[in-house]
């Protein structure tokens, strides 16, 4: 498991840097990767304070590593406590070593206070902004109000029952939000994420929702193929033949236009009904919708 970001690209944690501390063994799986992780030196106060000094003062990338190793295990633990959320549990340990790498960036060892405490709260920012962009295609919470109800929610409840009204009401009372807000809240919470598209192993009388949401005829570019269309065989169609003679449009709609399966007039009929020869009127035809054409260009 590769748990690093190239935005804050601040050190790398692989499962490279774990081996060159001494840990051998395959940490390509998520239970190595925690064993190696809980089996890393934790490091003294002293320890601590020299080698964030020594990254502040001289960038000194190598401290900043044993600082970022020494705590994998705090965001492992944290990582754990979210696992309710249905997601990955490698995926929240990789967002929570980029909250580490930002507070060690950004670790003070001058003010007195634990690398551990301080990371306490980027650990838990990064994991947080995963969960609540990946809980939902749609953003379950998006006020920082919402975001704590969310978080708090989860927390409180303790099945998948739906809570009681007096539940409902000592809760919205201890985070100091209305009622209503709970409830919303844990609707959004109680609802399942449906896949649009079927597994490919499901059987044929079975159709899952992409099937039926929506008709193709109301799809918006087919929507507007057939009102092109419609205008193009009513406005388009009339003002073509406006533009012919009267001989012409004759041969043109006793051609192509009388019948709706296209069985239309011979050349020879309309020769005999106008005494011409069956050449002359294939002529005034391949004329007559050459203008035609020139006439719709400006419809299609």
């Amino acid at each position: 498991m590769n748990v690093q970001t190239a935005q804050t690209a601040l050190v790398p944690v692989t499962p490279g840097s774990l081996l060159a501390l001494g840990f051998t063994g395959n940490l390509g799986n998520i239970e190595a990767y925690i064993s190696a992780a809980n089996r890393l030196p934790m490091l003294s106060h002293e320890e601590e304070v020299s080698l964030a000094r020594r990254l502040r003062e001289n960038n000194d990338l190598a401290a900043a590593q044993s600082l970022v190793l020494s705590h994998l295990r705090l965001v492992v633990s944290i990582a754990r406590g979210y696992l309710g959320y249905g997601l990955p549990h490698a995926d929240l340990i990789q967002e929570g070593n980029v909250g580490l790498m930002k507070a060690v960036k950004r670790f003070d060892p001058e003010q007195g206070v634990r690398l551990v405490s301080y990371a306490m709260h980027w650990i838990k920012a990064e994991i947080h902004e995963y969960i609540l962009k990946n809980w939902r295609l749609v953003k379950v919470a998006t006020t920082k109000a919402q975001r704590k109800l969310f978080f708090n929610l989860r927390s409180h409840k303790t099945g998948l029952d739906t809570m009681s009204p007096a539940q409902v009401e000592a809760l919205a009372k201890t985070l100091n939000v209305k009622r209503e807000e709970v409830v919303e809240m844990e609707m959004r919470l109680s609802g399942r994420d449906i896949a649009l598209e079927a597994p490919a192993d499901d059987e044929d009388d079975k159709f899952a929702p992409i099937a039926y949401l929506a008709s193709e005829s109301q799809e918006p570019t087919r929507m507007l193929e057939a009102r092109q269309h419609d205008r193009l065989q009513t406005e388009g169609l009339n003002t073509a033949l406006d533009k012919l003679d009267a001989r012409s449009r004759r041969i043109v709609e006793a051609r192509w236009l009388a019948n709706d399966d296209g069985s239309g007039a011979t050349l020879h009929e309309l020769a005999d009904e106008f005494g011409v020869s069956a050449e002359r009127i294939r002529q005034i035809e391949v004329t007559a919708l050459k203008k035609m054409k020139g006439a719709l260009a400006a419809y299609v």
